[in-house]
């Protein structure tokens, strides 16, 4: 069974209707309490940085969270969800993120960009990727949606998967079981639905 976790911040409908199109059991969860009790979690999220970390304290979800992980059970971060698994964010202020993943969350530098881009980075995208389990099936490049203003800066051991938008930058990471992906996979047709497949069967 896996856990969608609801903190108020995710487009929970769009993950839900994917992985039932994949005929996997799925449950939107709110109890922290509760988390302990699905073999597997995807922590999605849409909006600001701060908002979601208070969101998630509140509920005492960070802690829940930390704790799932600490299990070795897989965590896949989508989007925002993706960016909280990490240290910090920059994004309006300084902000503490779940602390999984070394790195920090940083917005778009447009002065490295070599042509007039627009932030936020919103649309297909080609995502080059590693030989890692959660691409299994698919090619070294492909296509998939993003939306998003911030990315993640951290060490090439945790990167997974990267994508060029004005330069290059950190699409999809990993550290042990803890996995995240900046673009929307529940928004990226068969290939996005075959990255959550592979989630299922980790």
């Amino acid at each position: 069974m896996i856990g969608i976790i609801n903190y108020n911040m995710g487009n929970l409908a769009s993950v839900t209707n994917a992985l039932a199109k994949l005929e996997i059991n799925a449950e939107v969860q709110s109890d922290p309490e509760k988390i302990s009790q699905y073999d597997k979690l995807i922590l999605p999220g849409v909006g600001a940085f701060g908002d979601a970390m208070e969101h998630l304290k509140k509920m005492g979800m960070d802690e829940a969270i930390n704790a799932f992980a600490k299990s070795g059970k897989n965590i896949l971060g989508i989007c925002l969800g993706m960016q909280l698994l990490f240290d910090e964010s920059e994004e309006f202020g300084a902000h503490k993120g779940l602390g999984l993943i070394p790195g920090k969350i940083v917005k778009f530098d447009e002065k490295r960009f070599p042509h007039r881009l627009k932030v936020p980075h919103m649309g297909w995208n080609e995502v080059f990727v590693k030989d890692a389990p959660l691409f299994q099936g698919l090619p070294k490049d492909f296509y998939l949606y993003f939306v998003h203003s911030y990315h993640a800066l951290c060490e090439e051991q945790y990167t997974i998967g990267k994508c060029t938008y004005g330069y290059e930058f950190s699409a999809a990471v990993q550290r042990e079981n803890i996995l995240g992906l900046q673009p929307h996979p529940e928004k990226s047709h068969k290939s996005g639905l075959q990255i959550l497949k592979n989630f299922t069967t980790l």
